[in-house]
């Protein structure tokens, strides 16, 4: 195998840690309330809490792990996160759990930065794009592997159980990112970033809120889908392996996505076209007879959304600007997710409907629309 493709096949694995960090919690979630005593808010907050660093993070993490150097930067970050996740594991309160999820979180935003810089090195030459887009896939086929399994593994043994497992994930990229992984041959030359205009801001804003609302979109669905299964009167093991199938479905949907846009040349319609029909699937499924076949609809209609929609902003930014507009767009990203699972939850909390933070879910897939409309607006009024 090639070096980049080896290095690109380690940052996948590695990348992987990360999302089934973030997802484990609420793969374990009605067994964490019952222990703990949470509120299904306070249960949302700890799977938002995983995110929230990022708001403080993304702008300076690229910097650091320029300083200090990528490679390093991942493997030290690996081990943040395997601490945060055994505190949380080990923790008898909310409060020791969020502390737990927080530190994590922030070794996982650390290195996700670094993650994305060292891609780019490796295919800066060529293949960027389909590199790219399988780093992105790294994260739904975390987030399908870990509410396949660690339901059931907390059935079987303790939810603590399960989240220790995510956090050897985080120990195994940790070990192949210190042992196996070789930095790449040649470093881009890094250049000084431009000081960005009001417009730049505001298009990174648009496109880093519209991105998050529909990961909320998304994480909600997967996140609290399985509570309203188990309410219908199946097991917690069979109602995650449910939820889980639109990830698996998106993980081949979203490259194919991202190639159609390409060809099509229409970012936008795609956008649209995914957001409204996702929206009435996430609508309907409460009611679907099969909620099988919804999920895996909804998988496959999602697909159309990431690609073109993350291709929004470096289409429009000047290179010189493109970094430090990323940094704006990912903080606004992850304060967008951290608010994202609270809310879920709140929702539920104030019905008392395990269907409530699903229907939220629709409402926030729709307003990714909303934000495309706005990064479309401001595109234009510049050029006007």
């Amino acid at each position: 195998m090639p070096d980049r493709w080896l290095a690109l096949a380690l940052i996948f694995v590695t990348r992987v840690s990360m999302s089934v960090q973030f997802q484990s919690i609420a793969s374990v979630g009605p067994l964490v309330v019952d222990d703990l005593h949470l509120s299904y808010a306070q249960l949302g907050t700890l799977v938002g809490l995983y995110l929230f660093p990022g708001v403080a993070l993304a702008l300076p993490g690229g910097f650091l792990a320029r300083r200090v150097g990528e490679r390093r930067t991942v493997v030290w970050s690996l081990g943040i996160m395997v601490v945060g996740g055994l505190l949380t594991a080990w923790s008898g309160s909310f409060a020791m759990a969020a502390v737990g999820r927080v530190l994590s979180g922030a070794g996982g935003v650390l290195m996700n930065m670094a993650l994305l810089k060292l891609t780019a090195d490796w295919f800066a030459e060529r293949e960027l794009a389909t590199a790219m887009a399988v780093m992105l896939t790294a994260w739904p086929f975390g987030l399908g592997a870990a509410v396949a399994t660690l339901g059931a593994l907390a059935t079987a043994t303790s939810w603590r159980t399960s989240i220790a497992v995510a956090s050897a994930t985080a120990l195994l990229g940790m070990a192949l990112m210190a042992l196996v992984f070789r930095d790449p041959p040649a470093r881009a030359a890094a250049g000084t970033s431009a000081r960005l205009r009001r417009r730049d801001v505001s298009l990174a804003v648009s496109s880093g809120a519209a991105w998050g609302v529909f990961n909320v979109a998304f994480v909600v669905v997967v996140a609290f889908a399985p509570a309203m299964l188990v309410a219908r009167g199946l097991s917690l093991g069979h109602a995650g392996l449910l939820a889980s199938l639109a990830i698996w479905v998106s993980i081949v949907s979203v490259p194919l996505g991202g190639m159609l846009s390409d060809r099509i040349g229409r970012p936008s319609v795609m956008i649209v076209v995914g957001c409204v029909v996702g929206t009435a699937l996430v609508l309907w499924l409460p009611a679907m007879p099969s909620a099988m076949v919804g999920l895996l609809l909804l998988g496959a209609i999602a697909g159309a959304v990431p690609g073109p929609l993350t291709s929004l902003l470096p289409r429009a930014l000047a290179p010189e600007r493109l970094a430090v507009g990323l940094g704006v767009s990912y903080t606004t990203f992850y304060l967008v997710m951290a608010g994202g699972q609270p809310a879920a939850g709140l929702a539920r909390d104030l019905t008392d409907d395990p269907a409530a933070p699903v229907l939220f879910a629709a409402a926030a897939m729709a307003a990714t629309v909303l934000g495309l409309l706005a990064f479309r607006l401001i595109e234009t009024g510049d050029r006007r």
